[in-house]
């Protein structure tokens, strides 16, 4: 068996690979293993994003955080950062958020955080994944008043919202924001955020039908969001994923911001403010070179890490930082929350267009953004992290390596919740570096197999 938790959870197909039997598992062995010390009865937080399979394996879950003795808090669809907000705002024992975040709507996942709001580390998601290999068998079974309960709240996002807008000391009359929401859980908390600050909102992929969580919308898919911008003549444009833990932008000429031009932006304006702590931003190591060209002129220190907001939010932690994340748009201001998140993420970067009086687009040019190639390799699943066992495309590796050295870099990675490889060249003509890449991911697609 293959190890269940990836870098965000465990995720698969819904009702094939995450079945609600799996669903009812993770939820039992979850609520024990994250409670197992407590000498009362836990309680567990659970939301989910806005799928059809969502109110499936919610309530598998919850029959599972229920059998072992421990309650359930269900809020409904939610953003993934506020699961992580409110479990410490209600100090309940742990959270659950049902969410595959930007994949497609076949797929689902299921993320815990522990009752500091924070993921669960390797060592507590093993134990977890122990128990479900052993069919639960060493879980209690309460029976009577034993059993746990489930309780059903619907004001959580309001609470979130709050905590939000308290986030910046600026208000957003006088400019106008198109939202994309990405048919997924920040349909509500992010446009009516921004309609409380008083922004004048054009919401669109807004109305979730349970099936049209991403599809051809929010931050994977920026084309509708940057021609809108463009047509509405509006300041600038946010887009969110599935779950709203990441953000991208639009600027007012219709071009896309990502997330390291995102944090160039946010890390230079807080560290004049004197708000960067240790004067350092955790990014991992698929950030765009010219971020790190921008953080050295601007006398800012830079900390790298393994692809995975995981990794960037422990670093975090170690450094006490207050600014971290990814090129994707997971950034995460560790004050304000504990994992990436979009809403907050959105807010600080209007706060700084207000403040600085100048459009998006001339903030944006704090960074130069270097040419970078992407191609993604689909291969099985249990396959993934085996691809450099295969003689001819450790070959193909090695000579790209070599052609770029000096001037740009390659990076291959396995994919932490999808079943795919993924395939990073930077370096200076654009044009080259795609056929490479494509190249690289064509022979890692056909051999891999």
């Amino acid at each position: 068996m293959a190890r269940l938790f990836g870098t965000d959870g465990v995720r698969g197909v819904a009702n094939t690979e995450l079945t609600p039997l799996l669903a009812m598992q993770l939820g039992a062995a979850g609520a024990y293993v994250l409670t197992e010390q407590n000498a009362y009865r836990p309680t567990i937080m659970v939301g989910c994003d806005t799928r059809v399979s969502g109110d499936m394996l919610a309530n598998a879950l919850m029959a599972g955080i229920c059998s072992v003795g421990a309650n359930a808090v269900y809020v409904g669809v939610i953003p993934t950062p506020a699961i992580a907000y409110l479990t410490r705002q209600y100090k309940v024992d742990a959270g659950v958020v049902i969410s595959a975040s930007h994949n497609p709507v076949e797929f689902n996942g299921i993320k815990f955080f522990n009752g500091d709001g924070y993921k669960l580390s390797d060592e507590l998601e093993d134990k977890i994944e122990a128990y479900i290999k052993n069919g639960n068998k060493d879980l209690p079974a309460p029976i009577g008043s034993g059993v746990g309960k489930i309780k059903y709240r619907r004001d959580a996002r309001e609470e979130y919202i709050n905590h939000s807008m308290k986030q910046i000391h600026t208000d957003l009359h006088g400019m106008k924001i198109v939202v994309d929401c990405a048919e997924g859980a920040s349909h509500y908390t992010s446009v009516e955020t921004l309609k409380e600050l008083g922004a004048e909102v054009i919401a669109i992929h807004n109305n979730p039908d349970g099936t049209n969580i991403n599809a051809n919308c929010g931050s994977t898919h920026m084309q509708e969001l940057c021609a809108r911008v463009v047509m509405e003549k509006a300041d600038l444009g946010l887009a969110f994923d599935g779950d709203a833990d990441r953000l991208l932008a639009a600027d007012e000429n219709g071009k896309v911001v990502d997330g390291d031009q995102i944090m160039a932006i946010i890390g230079t304006h807080m560290k004049k403010k004197g708000e960067l702590k240790n004067n350092t931003i955790v990014v991992t190591v698929m950030t765009n070179l010219g971020f790190l060209l921008m953080c050295k002129r601007e006398g800012i220190k830079v900390d790298q890490t393994k692809v995975g907001d995981r990794y960037v939010l422990e670093h975090m932690r170690e450094i006490d930082g207050s600014l971290g994340g990814e090129q994707s748009g997971h950034i995460i201001f560790l004050g304000e929350n504990t994992t990436g998140d979009g809403l907050l993420s959105a807010l600080h970067l209007l706060e700084v267009v207000k403040e600085s009086g100048k459009p998006l687009s001339e903030l944006a040019k704090i960074m130069e953004v270097l040419p970078q190639a992407l191609c993604n390799a689909t291969v099985p699943n249990h396959k993934k992290e085996k691809y450099l066992e295969y003689p001819e495309i450790k070959e193909a590796i090695d000579k790209l390596e070599a052609k770029y050295a000096g001037e740009g870099r390659v990076l291959i990675r396995p994919s932490g919740t999808e079943p795919l490889v993924r395939v990073m060249i930077e370096g200076k003509d654009q044009a080259v570096i795609d056929e490479d890449a494509k190249s690289l991911a064509d022979l890692i697609e056909s051999v891999v197999m």
